[in-house]
């Protein structure tokens, strides 16, 4: 049976890739995901939820679509409403997640972790979620590898490599 990558192996091969090339580092164990911004000699950082191979993958996903000004603000500038949200504020998350987790999903097939669509709203289950999760796949569907970020496209290299060596 293949076992599916760590966060430990995710964090690795995202650090190996960027922590020189682009002054960022990918570190587990957070209550919460983060992302810092550089700060003198301390590299930009991205923490992810625990150990989830998920959230990282996730957190990855909105580094690679922030752009130079989103990536020098604490997380990334964005707001965040904590659920539970009304429909309006769960209509908003949802456009805002859409492409972060199409990403996630891609990189999370190149590398061999279980890929399902998150809601973060805990009482919000049904037809809505239906409808997200049929737009992230359809949103999958229609990305070419040549529509992604070079960022996005060099992670996806190294998490198809990673997938290979976790084969062997």
């Amino acid at each position: 049976m293949i076992e599916e990558p760590t966060d430990l192996l995710i964090a690795g091969c995202f650090n190996r890739l960027f922590r020189r090339q682009r002054n960022v580092q990918l570190i587990g164990g957070a209550e919460e995901p983060l992302y810092l911004p550089a700060a003198g000699a301390r590299p930009a950082t991205i923490r992810y939820t625990r150990n989830y191979a998920r959230s990282a993958l996730h957190e990855i996903g909105h580094w690679c679509i922030a752009g130079e000004e989103r990536r020098s603000r604490t997380d990334y500038g964005y707001w965040y409403s904590p659920p539970p949200r009304d429909a309006r504020e769960q209509q908003a998350f949802y456009a805002a997640e859409v492409v972060v987790q199409s990403l996630e999903k891609l990189f999370a097939t190149a590398c061999g972790v279980r890929f399902a669509v998150s809601i973060d709203n805990p009482g919000d289950a049904g037809v809505l979620d239906e409808k997200f999760a049929d737009a992230v796949a359809q949103r999958v569907e229609g990305l070419a590898e040549s529509d992604l970020s070079a960022r996005a496209r060099y992670m996806l290299e190294g998490l198809r490599r990673l997938r290979c060596r976790n084969r062997a």
